[in-house]
C-alpha cells in the first residue's frame, strides 16, 4: 500500500529580475532567469511532494511556471488581490520581497490549493499570438480614432500609413493562428464546434480557446465565474441586495460580449432570450450580461459533451 506524500509548500515572490523563495526552513533567492530557474528546480529534486505558490505578476511568472511544469513540479499561480486579503486577514500589512514570499508559503499551507493543470503543448504559444493579434486590433482601432481629430494633411498620411502597416502585420498573425490550427486537429474541431452556436465566429472562437483553454472541463458555475458573467450575491440578513458581476478573465469578457451582441440579433433562442428579459424590464446592460452567461455555459456544454444537440 502507497502512502501518499504530503505537499511542501514553498512560496515564490516574483520579480522582474529576481525570485525571493521561502521554502520551510530557510529564505532564498536566485535570478528570474533561465539559470536562476535551473538551480531552483535542482533545490527542489531533495525534497518530496514540493507545490509552488506564485502570485500573477502580468507575465514575469510565466517563465517559471513554464519551467515546474516541464519538470513535473506542482505549481498554483494565484489572483494577487486573493494574496493581499489573506494578509489582510493574518493582520500583515508590511510588503517586502521576503515577506511576501513567506506569506505565500502559508497561503498554500493553510488553504492547500489545487495544482494549476499542465497547459496542452503548444497552449502558451497560442494565446500568445491571440493576446499580440488583440494587442492590434486595439492599436488600429485607436488609430482610426485619432484620425477623427487630425486636420494636417501630412499628418493623416503617417496616421493611414501606420494603419497600413499594422493591418499587414494582423494578416501576418492571422496566418500563424491558421498555421497553429491545421497543426492542431483538435483545436481545429473544438473551434468548429464552437462555431455551430450562431453568434459565435472565427475570431471568437479562437479567441476563447487560447484565454480560457479550461472551457469544455468546467462546471456551469466556474465557467460563469472564470469568464466573469457569474451574478455574486450581496445578502445580509434580511437585506437582499443587487447582484453584480465580478472579477474573472477582461479579454475573455470582452470577446464574450461582442459574440453575445451578436447573438442577440442573429441567433433564435439567444435574440427570444434577451427580448423577454427586456420585456419584463430588465436594463439592457443586466439582459446582455444575462446572454453572456448562457453562451458561455453553452459553449463549455458543446466542447464537454460531444454529443450535445443544439435546439432549433
Amino acid at each position: 500500500m502507497s502512502v501518499q506524500t504530503c505537499p511542501v509548500f514553498i512560496g515564490v515572490d516574483v520579480a522582474k529580475l529576481s525570485l525571493a523563495i521561502q521554502f520551510p526552513d530557510h529564505l532564498w533567492s536566485t535570478a528570474n532567469t533561465a539559470s536562476g530557474h535551473a538551480a531552483f528546480l535542482t533545490k527542489l529534486k531533495v525534497l518530496d511532494g514540493a507545490h509552488v505558490i506564485c502570485e500573477a505578476t502580468g507575465g514575469y511568472e510565466q517563465p517559471l511556471v513554464f519551467a515546474l511544469h516541464q519538470a513535473g513540479v506542482a505549481v498554483s499561480v494565484i489572483n494577487p488581490r486573493q494574496i493581499r486579503d489573506f494578509a489582510r486577514a493574518c493582520g500583515r500589512l508590511a510588503k517586502t520581497d521576503s515577506i511576501d514570499a513567506a506569506l505565500l508559503r502559508d497561503y498554500g499551507t493553510k488553504l492547500q490549493p489545487d495544482a494549476d493543470p499542465v497547459p496542452a503543448p503548444g497552449s502558451a504559444e497560442f494565446a500568445e499570438l491571440v493576446r499580440a493579434r488583440q494587442d492590434l486590433v486595439a492599436l488600429i482601432t485607436d488609430e482610426i480614432n485619432r484620425r477623427e481629430h487630425v486636420r494636417l494633411p501630412a499628418l493623416l498620411k503617417l496616421s493611414l500609413a501606420r494603419q497600413k502597416l499594422l493591418e499587414k502585420q494582423l494578416a501576418t498573425l492571422d496566418a500563424l493562428i491558421a498555421a497553429h490550427f491545421q497543426a492542431d486537429a483538435q483545436l481545429a474541431s473544438k473551434a468548429q464546434r464552437l462555431q455551430q452556436v450562431q453568434g459565435v465566429g472565427r475570431v471568437s472562437a479562437f479567441t476563447l480557446l487560447a484565454l480560457l483553454p479550461e472551457l469544455g472541463s468546467l462546471r456551469d458555475a466556474e465557467a460563469a465565474a472564470i469568464a466573469g458573467v457569474a451574478p455574486m450575491n450581496r445578502d445580509s440578513g434580511q437585506f437582499r441586495g443587487q447582484r453584480h458581476i465580478h472579477g474573472g478573465r477582461a479579454a475573455v469578457r470582452r470577446v464574450l460580449y461582442m459574440a453575445a451582441l451578436t447573438a442577440t440579433v442573429h441567433n433564435p433562442i439567444l435574440k427570444a432570450f434577451y427580448q423577454r428579459l427586456r420585456q419584463h424590464g430588465k436594463p439592457a446592460k443586466l439582459a446582455l450580461t444575462a446572454v453572456m452567461r448562457k453562451l458561455i455555459i453553452l459553449l463549455n456544454r458543446l466542447l464537454k459533451n460531444p454529443q450535445f444537440i443544439l435546439a432549433g
